[in-house]
C-alpha cells in the first residue's frame, strides 16, 4: 500500500553493527538513498504513485521495506487536513451479501492511502449521533452508504450538509436526491430471471419480494410484473409473496407457497438468502427442488454455488461494486467541485444457471 508523507517520520530502521542492533528513526532521505532517487521522487511516488513509472514504484516500495519506513498518520492528517478514512454504512452487518463489496471498497481505498470505517444504520441511530457528524468532526473524509432505507430526516440532513458531494450510495439509492450512486442492472437482471424460467416451460411464476419501501424491492418487483405481463402470463395476487431479503422471510414465503391451492411451478426470489430460506423450508416439508418447483435468487452470493441444490441466480459483481464506489468517492474527496466527475455508474449483471431450476415436467 502506498501512503503519502513529506518530511520527518516516525519509522524505525535497524542497522547492524557487529553483534549489536541499533534502532534509529528513519527519514525520507533514507528511502531516497536506498532507492537511488531524489527525495522529491520518493515523496511523489508515495503520495501519487500513478505519476511515476512502474520501475520507480518498485524501487521505492522495496526501499520502504528495507528502511522500515512507516507513516506518522497524525502528522499527515494535520498537514493535509484529512482523516484519510471513509465511513461505510450498512443496513445489516450480518448479511453476507456485503462482504465482497466491503473487500472491493477496502482494496481500492488502501491503494489510495485511505482506511475504511464500518457502521450499521441501527448502530449510528442508537448512539444518538448524526451521520453527518462523522464528516463534521473529521473522522472520515467521505461516506459510502449501502442502505437506501434511511429515514427521510436523515437523508435531508445529509443532502443539505456542506459535505453532500462526499457522500455516495452503492447498491441501493434514494430516488429524488442528488447523491452520486453505483448500482447494478436490477431491471435487466429481473427480466433475465423471468425469461429463464419461461424458457424452461414454466407459465405459473411467483415472486418473493424484498422489504416494503426498499428501492431494490420496488425495482425488481415492478420489472417482474412488467415482464410476466409482456410474456402474456397469468399473475395471481397471491403469487406476489412478501419478503425482506432474509432467510427467515424465505421460510415464511415457502409456507405461503405450500398453503396455495394453485401453486406456481417456479419462484423467483428477490435475494439469494430468500431463495435459500425458501428451499430449506420446502425440504423440511418434503418438497423437492427443482422437481416440485424451480427456485432462483438474485445476487449470487458465495454460498449460492455450494448450496444444495446449487442456486440459479442473477449475479452482481459485488467486488466491482465496491471498487467502483471507492474510486468514485475518492475522486469526489480530492476534487468535489469537478464538474466532469461520474455521477451514476450502472454495472452489468449476468444469469448464472445451476441445479435449482429445471424444465417443467
Amino acid at each position: 500500500m502506498f501512503l503519502s508523507i513529506n518530511n520527518v517520520i516516525d519509522y524505525k530502521a535497524r542497522t547492524e553493527f557487529g553483534d549489536q542492533t541499533v534502532t534509529k528513526t528513519s527519514t525520507l532521505q533514507d528511502v531516497a538513498r536506498v532507492a537511488k532517487v531524489s527525495t522529491a521522487t520518493v515523496s511523489r511516488t508515495l503520495s501519487n504513485p500513478d505519476v511515476v513509472s512502474e520501475s520507480t514504484r518498485r524501487r521505492v516500495a522495496e526501499a520502504v521495506k528495507v528502511t522500515g519506513y512507516r507513516i506518522n498518520r497524525a502528522a499527515r492528517n494535520l498537514r493535509t487536513r484529512r482523516a484519510h478514512s471513509v465511513l461505510v454504512l450498512l443496513p445489516d452487518l450480518a448479511n453476507p451479501f456485503f462482504s465482497t463489496i466491503l473487500e472491493g471498497i477496502s482494496r481500492n481505498l488502501s491503494q489510495q492511502g485511505y482506511s475504511m470505517l464500518i457502521a450499521s444504520t441501527a448502530q449510528v441511530h442508537a448512539s444518538g449521533e448524526r451521520l453527518v457528524d462523522y464528516l463534521d468532526d473529521a473522522r472520515a473524509d467521505g461516506m459510502i452508504v449501502l442502505d437506501g432505507g434511511l429515514d427521510p430526516d436523515v437523508v435531508e440532513t445529509l443532502e443539505n450538509s456542506p459535505q453532500a458531494k462526499r457522500i455516495l450510495f452503492a447498491c441501493e439509492w434514494i430516488d429524488g436526491t442528488s447523491f452520486a450512486s453505483v448500482r447494478c442492472q436490477n431491471r435487466q437482471g429481473t427480466r433475465a430471471a423471468v425469461n429463464h424460467l419461461f424458457d424452461l416451460g414454466h407459465r405459473k411464476i411467483a415472486h418473493v419480494t424484498g422489504p416494503v419501501g426498499n428501492v431494490l424491492m420496488h425495482t425488481r418487483k415492478d420489472a417482474f410484473v412488467e415482464e410476466v405481463q409482456k410474456l402474456g402470463l397469468t399473475l395471481r395476487p397471491e403469487w406476489l409473496i412478501a419478503g425482506d431479503f432474509s432467510l427467515a422471510a424465505g421460510c415464511l414465503a415457502a409456507q405461503a407457497w405450500i398453503a396455495l391451492d394453485d401453486r406456481p411451478t417456479a419462484v423467483f426470489c428477490a435475494s439469494d438468502q430468500l431463495a435459500m430460506g425458501f428451499i430449506a423450508e420446502l425440504s423440511r416439508h418434503e418438497f423437492s427442488v427443482p422437481k416440485d418447483v424451480s427456485v432462483m435468487g438474485f445476487d449470487d452470493i458465495d454460498l449460492a454455488e455450494q448450496f444444495i441444490p446449487p442456486l440459479t441466480s442473477v449475479r452482481q459483481d459485488r467486488l466491482l461494486i465496491g471498487e467502483t464506489a471507492a474510486k468514485m468517492l475518492i475522486a469526489r474527496i480530492k476534487a468535489p467541485d469537478d464538474g466532469h466527475l461520474e455521477h451514476a455508474a450502472v454495472l452489468p449483471v449476468s444469469l448464472v444457471t445451476r441445479e435449482s431450476t429445471a424444465a417443467l415436467q
